[in-house]
Order: C-alpha cells, then structure tokens, then sequence
C-alpha cells in the first residue's frame, strides 16, 4: 500500500501548497473524518470548469489546480487524491466512461458529443476497503443547474447520480477505465485528441495564442 502514499508526477502530494490545503481542510481524529473534510474542501472551493485546455499537461497536475482554483473532474480528483496522502491516506485514482444526459449546449457543442471518457474520481482506503470520492460539480454549480450535490461520509461511494433534482435523467456509467496509482495523462490526451479533435484543437491552439 506503500505506493498509494508517496507523491506522484500529478498526484503531487508532496507539493508545498498541496501540503498546506491539506493541513488546513484535514479535520477530525479519524482518517475517515480527515478524508471527509478533505473531500469538501475540494469540491466547493474548487470550482469544476470543463472547458479547460485538455491538452496542456499541467491541467491534470494537483497543485496546478490548486494554483488555478478550478479544474475539470481529472484535476479536482487528482488534488483530493495528492491532499489524502499528504494526511497520510491512501489515495489513488479511478476512471470511467460516463454519458451525460443533461450536457449543456454549449458544452455539446464544443466537444461534439455528450460522452464523458476518462471521467476521473479519487479512491480512498478507509477503514479497509477502497472507496470513490468524485468531487467535481462543486455546490454553486449544482444549485445552478438543479444538479443534486455529490455528498461523500468515507463508508460508501460517491458516484454521479442517476437523476437530477426535477427527475431528469442525468448521469450514466457506461465503461470502467480503471485505478491508477496516477494521473496516466499520455494515454488521457491520446484519447481525448481521438474522441474530442474539436474541443482538443481548440485548447491547444488557444495555448499557442497565449504564448505566441
């Protein structure tokens, strides 16, 4: 288990500021209550933005996220992960295909489909079994968009729900992608570049602009 502790290239959790939040948001005696406190703490003050530049690598890093104060579902578990292990819990991350039933039209738009691939969640080791934290749509966002709100008590998964607050249909699992000890963000661009050459070409080519 040794592995899910030490820092990683993006679960960089020996970073100074990923340090620190997690110092700050890591309450209780337990480590289940350390990774609860931790779990909100990245959800809400974090805010989710999808439409980030995929192709740039440090979008997926921990303490890059943290420095931006956003990220997408990749980066904002890849933070929850790095500031589990900096308070000592095991912590790595999971991906899964997801279809997103209530994708808004620009969002749609943009990626040309309502398939999520390599959506990315934290995975916990408390009180014995591993357990799912997925910590992207922060509070303000769901109340925005009458999304229920992910909660996360350390003893069972959180996952997207099914169905939103009006009953519509929300979120649905589709594929496994897997657990990893990190961020596996060449085989994530490669796919993205192949699902996603819109939304891909125009993060990259935004880049370009900025530091042309």
């Amino acid at each position: 288990m040794s592995e899910f502790l030490v820092p990683g290239d993006f679960i960089d959790s020996a970073h100074p500021a990923v340090v620190s939040f997690s110092h700050k948001h890591s309450k209780g005696d337990t480590a289940l209550e350390r990774a609860v406190s931790l779990y909100y703490a990245v959800r809400d003050e974090v805010r989710y933005n999808p439409f980030i530049d995929v192709s740039d690598r440090e979008t997926y890093r921990a303490s890059s996220v943290l420095a931006a104060g956003q990220g997408f579902c990749i980066g904002k578990a890849a933070l929850l992960a790095a500031a589990a292990r900096a308070a000592g819990i095991e912590a790595r991350i999971g991906f899964a295909d997801v279809k997103n039933h209530l994708t808004t039209p620009r969002l749609a738009e943009t990626m040309g489909s309502d398939l999520f691939v390599y959506h990315g969640y934290a995975d916990l080791h408390l009180d014995g079994k591993w357990v799912k934290a997925t910590p992207a749509f922060n509070l303000a966002l769901c109340k925005r968009f009458r999304v229920k709100p992910l909660e996360f008590d350390g003893r069972s998964d959180s996952i997207f729900h099914a169905f939103d607050e009006d009953e519509r249909r929300h979120m649905e699992y589709l594929r496994d992608r897997g657990r990893y000890v990190d961020v596996p963000v060449a085989e994530i661009q490669r796919v993205f570049s192949e699902t996603y050459p819109k939304f891909y070409r125009l993060g990259r080519d935004a880049a370009k602009e900025t530091f042309a």
